[in-house]
């Protein structure tokens, strides 16, 4: 009796002090300030639009089931792989050359050469926080790697700095090459003829970037994210959805789905629209500049992005959303929401509005804190 009596006292005294740590405090914290994001407003809950539900089988029978689901889920993936062409072999024991090194406040740069696709290389920066023991990571993608280090010009898409800063390891990588020549994204196995839709290839490039983080002594590879803005949310969308190796993600402003805005531009030949060049004009197709490639057949077969979105399950995501993404994409989410609900998780997808398509403080103050709780505070 007095040992069972003293072990009831010594468990009670291990929840007590778990509760109180700095870590747990901190978890509840951080989870205060993000949990009214995970909640639809009112006039959108429960709404699901005119998007086709990914809960039923592609011969129309319903998902009913957690073990149904992972059948589902294989279904959707296989079936998006072969619309958007097969990756080819990741890169996992990557050769990573260092070109510079230098100290910045709490953590070391490195400027780093690796291989992110079978045929291209890429430069990227390497940002690892002082201290001891296995620490979470995040990924951060954009039109190149120096905005997200915060030598850019345009603010608040320092991610990958600002990160670093709370004591996440950060990889940031960006398509200088293709950006600076205006035909953006990453061609496999040429731009000339590329199997892969480019969209899907730069997925394919951040998952190599996925094991570059992998392979460093000081990250946990169980606690890895990844983000992006706008062109990089959409990559990051991508990434995070065709591989699930990405613990959490947060996706700012991308356009979530298809749409008719301009800048939601799914159908240009560098996201999901390739054919070989001479490539259409750019712009919203039109009677005498259509769409070509891929994205005219995901229109006429139905198929909308939200199929992507529900891979992610039981993984948690944040969309950050802009002038592109307003609260009427809640319909999108309610399918992953609904997924997430069948298989037994709640908490699982998120977003955040601002009436700009640019990020703000407050904004990015909600990616951080979501990257804290999911993987910094496990």
């Amino acid at each position: 009796m007095r040992f069972q009596t003293n072990r009831r006292r010594f468990l009670t005294g291990l929840t007590a002090t778990a509760l109180t740590s700095p870590l747990a405090t901190a978890q509840r914290q951080d989870w205060g300030e993000i949990a009214p994001y995970f909640k639809p407003p009112e006039e959108w809950r429960d709404k699901l639009g005119k998007h086709r539900s990914p809960l039923r089988f592609n011969d129309g029978s319903k998902v009913k089931t957690a073990t149904d689901w992972a059948k589902r889920r294989n279904e959707i993936l296989k079936d998006w792989h072969e619309l958007l062409g097969q990756w080819p072999a990741l890169i996992t024991k990557p050769q990573i050359q260092v070109l510079q090194e230098k100290r910045r406040e709490n953590f070391r740069q490195l400027k780093i050469r690796f291989k992110w696709t079978p045929v291209e290389f890429t430069t990227g920066y390497l940002l690892t926080p002082d201290g001891q023991g296995k620490r979470p990571a995040v990924v951060t993608v954009f039109y190149e790697p120096e905005t997200a280090v915060g030598l850019g010009k345009n603010p608040h898409r320092d991610f990958a700095l600002q990160l670093a800063r709370q004591g996440f390891v950060t990889l940031s990588i960006g398509s200088t090459e293709t950006t600076n020549n205006r035909t953006y994204s990453t061609y496999y196995p040429s731009i000339e003829k590329a199997t892969v839709q480019p969209l899907s290839m730069l997925g394919c490039a951040a998952a190599n970037a996925w094991h570059v983080l992998a392979n460093q002594p000081k990250v946990d590879a169980q606690r890895i994210g990844i983000v992006g803005h706008s062109y990089g949310g959409k990559w990051a969308m991508f990434a995070s959805c065709l591989y699930d190796k990405f613990a959490a993600a947060a996706w700012s402003d991308p356009g979530i789905v298809f749409d008719t805005r301009p800048s939601v531009n799914y159908w240009e030949p560098w996201y999901l629209g390739y054919h070989p060049k001479p490539w259409r004009k750019r712009g919203v197709p039109k009677a005498d500049n259509p769409a070509r490639g891929l994205y005219p057949h995901l229109l006429k077969t139905d198929r909308d992005l939200h199929e992507l979105h529900a891979l992610m399950a039981p993984r948690p995501f944040l969309v950050s959303g802009g002038s592109e993404d307003g609260p009427h994409r809640w319909e999108a989410l309610n399918h992953s929401i609904a997924i997430n609900n069948l298989i037994g998780v709640k908490n699982r997808v998120a977003m955040t509005n601002r009436p700009d398509h640019s990020p703000n403080l407050e904004s990015n103050s909600v990616i951080y804190k979501f990257f804290n709780y999911f993987l910094k505070n496990k």
